[in-house]
């Protein structure tokens, strides 16, 4: 999308470039006027040695009246007094040189009009010269000038070094030194490019490679230097550059930040501005993924496209990567009314070119969803919806099995009623061996889906794990925690999970809608599983913090239905390849039949018998490799032996 900045009034921009730096046009040209006389009469002075005779006199005025009223129209012409003071640069001088050769062309041709040879030739060299020096001068002093008049900043400086000595740590460090008032004093640069650990750039040394920082902020009597953060400036930098460079500022124990590219901040916001915390991805090191765009694109592209559970984390990425595909209707369906307004006003900015349309529903109303699906003619249904927290959901299962399980067949069977050519679910892996009502109900919704016809709908599943950033997930509370001094609560310290970013996620979902020509459950590589305690640690310490030390790391034990280690595959299936290198389609019977409806009935029935124990049963004999909390492991918790430091397990 294309970003437009605020909108100005027609001719304002001279005074908003000069006039905020303490210059009008007017003085400009009254000091371009002086320098022109006054070049015009030290050449004459140079030329004939300080002795200027009385038939030169005339030719010296005129050749100041002339030099003052050619160069001042020329320079006004060729927008001289456009040019910024602030950050006069290179570009600048260059702008200037041109002005004045162009200036003296002019100014030699009027002269040799008016007295042919008889005016002097070396002093149009002469003129030329001095001009060019006083103009290029005038600029640089009043950029100095700028600057030291704006460097008395009162309040509390920070003082950084700058990972990266390329373009943008140095377009950094001009930004910096340019606007005192952020609040930052740039001591130094880390490089590990060994051509660059001898540079002073402007003004500022690089002080060693990254390796070097311990010993640069260490206790010697040479190491003197103060800093209270380091910031990244290497958005080039693949996976291991970027962990090399954390891992060098984590030793150190400063605090890091990082800075996006060049080509990030060209909508309008300062590079300073998007100083920010390490993104998690970059934490966790993974890999960006290879998208097979165009497949997708001719999915979507002129089609309407139905998304629920559209206000959440998923949903609301699956609407932004669908939008940018130019669905021909997008169809954005939530019941959080809140939410869900303002998914529209955000999708309706940032898409103004999509035929954009907010529901507010509920999957389970099979009678709404299908008048949406006739009245838009909906050709696929991204079904993001469902209840995914485990603990709320074990407190809760009768909901959650209303909305899961049963809203899902609800909005399937709509769907191929109603001929949908693609439905996609978004499951999860905790849909295997599942110890939780959530992943039972996920697990259920999996083989319904593979148990309808196939001849009008394709119904698909895609399984993945954890995304970073998502709604209630474990990154943000434990920022939240940081923030507030702590303690950062683990439920057990063995406990791993798999995390994906949700612009990956939702990439990779898209990318599987597209395969197969049947009902298929599909898993997404997510590389290897995180230690929690791990994540834990590396967060603090990018905090500048030390975990155990400033931030106290609390265990509180597992809670109902949540496992120690996600898993991929349940028995009896097998991943194959497919395509795409890190999209797994799934092998082997599900335990599907005839007897689904049937099932599903005497589920109704337990649910308004508000069964709970009946309802667990009846989930297994669809799901035989559901565990209930009673067949959990001997493990279920831990308490911290503060004695002894060390971490011992409660039995059941």
């Amino acid at each position: 999308m294309c970003s437009r900045g605020p909108r100005e009034r027609k001719g304002s921009n001279v005074r908003k470039t000069i006039g905020s730096d303490h210059f009008t046009v007017w003085s400009l040209h009254v000091a371009h006027a002086g320098i022109f006389a006054a070049a015009m009469i030290l050449a004459f002075l140079l030329r004939f040695d300080f002795k200027v005779s009385a038939d030169e006199g005339s030719h010296l005025w005129t050749g100041v009246a002339l030099a003052v009223l050619v160069k001042v129209s020329v320079f006004f012409l060729l927008r001289i007094h456009r040019l910024g003071w602030r950050y006069a640069g290179v570009t600048d001088i260059v702008s200037i040189l041109m002005a004045n050769l162009w200036s003296s062309l002019v100014l030699t041709t009027g002269l040799f009009a008016l007295f042919g040879r008889g005016f002097p030739r070396s002093v149009y060299l002469l003129d030329l010269m001095i001009c060019f020096m006083a103009t290029g001068a005038l600029r640089l002093a009043a950029r100095l000038y700028l600057e030291m008049s704006s460097s008395q900043y009162q309040g509390a400086i920070k003082h950084i070094l700058i990972y990266g000595a390329g373009d943008t740590g140095v377009a950094l460090l001009r930004e910096i030194k340019s606007n005192p008032q952020l609040g930052y004093k740039v001591v130094g640069f880390l490089d590990d490019l060994e051509d660059r650990r001898t540079l002073s750039i402007l003004g500022v040394p690089v002080l060693g490679a990254g390796r070097n920082v311990v010993a640069l902020l260490g206790k010697g009597p040479d190491t003197h230097i103060k800093v209270d953060e380091i910031v990244i400036a290497m958005p080039a930098a693949d996976n291991r550059q970027m962990a090399e460079a954390m891992a060098n500022c984590r030793a150190a124990g400063i605090a890091c930040k990082t800075v996006p590219g060049l080509g990030e901040f060209l909508v309008g916001r300062s590079l300073s501005t998007q100083i920010r915390d390490v993104p998690v991805d970059d934490l966790l090191g993974r890999e960006p993924v290879d998208i097979d765009d165009v497949r997708v694109r001719e999915m979507i592209m002129g089609t309407a496209v139905l998304v629920t559970g559209a206000a959440g984390s998923i949903g609301s990425e699956l609407c932004r990567q669908v939008a940018c595909k130019k669905p021909k209707v997008l169809v954005v369906l939530d019941q959080a009314e809140s939410e869900l307004f303002q998914l529209e006003i955000d999708l309706r900015a940032e898409f103004p070119n999509v035929d954009l349309v907010a529901v507010l529903g509920d999957i389970r109303d099979r009678d709404a969803i299908a008048e949406v699906l006739q009245t838009y003619r909906i050709a696929t249904v991204y079904h993001a919806a469902a209840y995914k927290h485990v603990p709320i959901v074990e407190r809760y299962p009768f909901e959650a099995i209303r909305n899961n399980v049963l809203g899902t067949w609800s909005l399937a069977n709509a769907a191929y009623d109603n001929g949908v050519s693609t439905f996609l679910m978004i499951s999860s892996d905790k849909a295997v061996n599942p110890s939780s009502m959530m992943g039972a109900t996920k697990r259920a919704a999996e083989i319904l889906l593979s148990g309808m016809p196939s001849d009008r709908t394709r119904f698909v599943s895609v399984r993945f794990g954890n995304v970073l950033g998502s709604n209630g997930s474990v990154i943000p509370l434990f920022q939240k925690q940081i923030s507030a001094g702590g303690p950062v609560t683990i439920t057990h310290p063995a406990m791993k999970r798999y995390f994906m970013t949700i612009s990956e996620a939702v990439q990779l979902s898209l990318n599987a809608s597209t395969m197969g020509r049947r009902n298929e459950v599909f898993v997404l590589d997510m590389g290897q599983p995180v230690s929690i305690v791990d994540l834990a640690k590396q967060m603090i310490r990018l905090s500048g913090l030390e975990p155990d030390k400033d931030i106290e790391i609390r265990y509180t034990g597992t809670r109902p239905g949540e496992k120690l280690f996600e898993e991929l595959v349940v028995g009896g299936e097998m991943m194959a390849p497919t395509d795409h290198r890190k999209i797994w389609v799934l092998t082997g019977a599900l335990a599907i039949g005839s007897e689904n409806r049937i099932w599903l009935t005497r589920l109704n029935r337990l649910l308004e018998t508000r069964d709970v124990e009946g309802l667990r049963a009846h989930m297994r004999k669809l799901i035989p490799e559901f565990r209930t909390p009673a067949e959990e492991p001997a493990v279920v918790g831990i308490f911290e032996d503060t004695s002894k430091r060390r971490i011992r397990p409660v039995t059941a």
